[in-house]
């Protein structure tokens, strides 16, 4: 089942974007641009499964509709231009999950946004794309059912492009990801593990060069 995001951004572009990319990732995103409307929204029989929250908002500011979305149990990370360190720690202090400073990697808000749902849903036992099944707690992947031995980067790769399938990552995201913001190595070691992961899946079709960018899991299903 599909979690249900609720973006309260008050920037139509930026609320637009963030939207496009839930989608793509697949959530369903609800947005809203007014705090005041946020409130009123709240007072009727919803569910959302995680909200995104600016805090400089038309109405109700982001602070203020904090604890109406606790009381619906809803997970909030704030996503705000606001990075001071007061800011930081009410925001952190009086409940929400996470915190986040405007500018950022897209890639980045959909990995705060899998581990705040994380916490309070069951992982899945496996992932498919075509006839591939990668069951993540094992760290085992199998084509047509036979098993496929993977390195454990190469694992964590191929993890990251089925979970953010249809967005383009580029070489860099890709490195923080999975060695660390401090990662300083050629993104040519990116290019190694995506031509292993191709062969070993017969995937060059599926995983697409973006050029420029990076890469691009593509799955329609």
């Amino acid at each position: 089942m599909k979690a249900t995001i609720l973006v309260i951004e008050d920037a139509e572009h930026i609320n637009e974007l963030i939207c496009i990319n839930l989608e793509t990732a697949g959530y369903t995103a609800v947005p809203f641009y007014d705090g005041d409307a946020v409130s009123a929204h709240l007072k009727e029989e919803v569910h959302y499964d995680c909200a995104l929250l600016d805090i400089m908002l038309p109405g109700k500011d982001g602070f203020a509709l904090l604890p109406e979305l606790k009381a619906k149990n809803i997970p909030v990370i704030f996503l705000t231009a606001r990075g001071d360190l007061p800011s930081k720690v009410r925001g952190l202090k009086d409940g929400a999950e996470d915190y986040l400073v405007k500018p950022f990697e897209m890639l980045e808000l959909l990995v705060r946004v899998e581990k705040v749902l994380g916490r309070c849903r069951k992982e899945e036992e496996s992932l498919r794309v075509r006839d591939v099944e990668i069951f993540p707690k094992e760290r085992i992947v199998k084509k047509a059912g036979v098993e496929i031995p993977f390195k454990p980067m190469e694992f964590d790769c191929l993890m990251l492009l089925v979970k953010y399938k249809n967005i383009a990552i580029s070489r860099e995201e890709l490195l923080r990801s999975l060695w660390g913001v401090d990662f300083e190595g050629e993104t040519r070691t990116i290019d190694v593990h995506i031509a292993r992961i191709r062969k070993k899946l017969d995937f060059s079709d599926v995983i697409k060069t973006v050029p420029r960018i990076g890469y691009r899991l593509e799955d329609k299903s």
